[in-house]
């Protein structure tokens, strides 16, 4: 098959109009070589090739990807006598990759958003340009739904004897809530992110309203020192099992049982969900851990800073003496992040306690969006809604 930017190259001279038209049958990234869907665990699939195009005036043009294990700031081709610069890269069906563009004029380098792609994705340091391989838009589960009945959010707040201070914390309250009806309580760390830039109340209130997960209440925490409190601190646990649950169950219609209480966190996040259910085993019988940084070195150095040192000390002992933190554990991480190797091997750990474990990958970065698009599959595994319990 002939990509579509060797056919714009074969035309020589190469003039401004058939640049222009080239410009004008496209949308960018040109993504070419699509076949039928692949899942992650279909290695076998052939690849698509992908076209990163710039057009404009430049010393050097660089692609700036978020893809571990491949060299992450790949150079354009320029095209003779023109200012069209191009990159071609083969990768693998159902891959969502986040990048910027690097121009380089002089000694000056400067990354920008990719200005032909309309695609972003955003997090706590800004935005990036987004290619999804399978040509698929996000989910349309994390997109608003006239039809759905919204949810809704309050914030409340108690002083917490574990920090030594008044705590607030979001609440989702799930549309339709009666006081007379006992509801799931799942405990979110970065709760505010989440809804920033995973649109989780979206998330919520579509999934909910679709009878994928039973209608719950969720608590949005946040931290002002996460690397610290999320790191294994056993004031963040405390706070978490000691003052936050007995205060939802006081001031909301929540279930008194371990089933219907639940962690959720990513990155550091997911460390700290974990370490609470290991510090209070039994208390939460779900956790759902995206793309934790379960660092270790039982076996060897860690590399990951001393940042690091606390989780690493907490998943050393997890490792050899695991317990059993939880009755079911969703695991999701992406292929293209440098973390994929600690929840890979973090997997048969949590699977020798007994506990029911799910392990999903994707294709996907260290990032919100990926985060985003595994909610539906967690949230549906350890709380299902009418149409799960019918139908699975």
């Amino acid at each position: 098959m002939m990509l579509a930017i060797d056919e714009l190259l074969r035309q020589q001279p190469l003039s401004s109009a058939a640049i222009d038209r080239f410009f004008a049958e496209h949308e960018f990234p040109i993504v070419e070589g699509r076949g039928g869907k692949s899942t992650v665990e279909t290695y076998d699939s052939g690849p698509v090739s992908v076209t990163f195009v710039y057009r404009g005036e430049a010393d050097g043009v660089r692609l700036q990807h978020f893809i571990y294990g491949l060299e992450t700031s790949q150079p354009f081709n320029r095209a003779e006598g023109g200012d069209l610069w191009y990159l071609v890269l083969e990768l693998p069906r159902d891959s969502h990759v986040q990048y910027k563009l690097n121009l380089q004029r002089g000694e000056d380098h400067r990354w920008i958003l990719d200005p032909l792609n309309p695609k972003r994705a955003r997090d706590p340091f800004g935005a990036n340009s987004v290619v999804h391989t399978d040509g698929a838009d996000r989910p349309a589960w994390t997109l608003p739904d006239p039809e759905v009945r919204p949810g809704a959010l309050q914030e409340v707040s108690f002083y917490s004897q574990a920090f030594a201070e008044e705590r607030f914390v979001r609440v989702f309250l799930p549309a339709r809530a009666r006081r007379n009806r006992l509801y799931p309580l799942l405990v979110v760390h970065d709760g505010s992110d989440y809804l920033r830039y995973s649109s989780l109340k979206t998330v919520l209130d579509n999934l909910i309203h679709r009878l994928e997960i039973a209608p719950a209440i969720v608590a949005l925490t946040d931290s002002g020192d996460r690397l610290k409190e999320y790191a294994d601190d056993p004031a963040h646990a405390r706070f978490l099992a000691e003052e936050l649950v007995p205060f939802f169950e006081k001031e909301f219609p929540v279930r008194a049982e371990p089933a219907a209480r639940g962690l959720m966190g990513a990155s550091f996040g997911a460390v700290a969900s974990l370490s609470c259910a290991w510090r209070y085993p039994g208390l939460f019988g779900c956790l759902l851990l995206q793309s934790g940084s379960f660092g270790f070195s039982d076996i060897g150095p860690h590399h990951h800073g001393p940042a690091y040192d606390p989780v690493v000390e907490f998943v050393n002992g997890l490792r050899a003496h695991p317990g059993r933190p939880s009755e079911r554990v969703f695991v999701s991480c992406g292929m293209y992040e440098s973390l994929i190797y600690e929840n890979r091997s973090l997997l048969p750990v949590l699977q020798s306690t007994g506990m029911d474990v799910r392990y999903v990958e994707a294709r996907d970065g260290h990032n919100w969006a990926n985060w985003r698009d595994r909610l539906r599959q967690g949230l549906s595994w350890l709380f299902p809604g009418p149409l799960w319990m019918v139908y699975e």
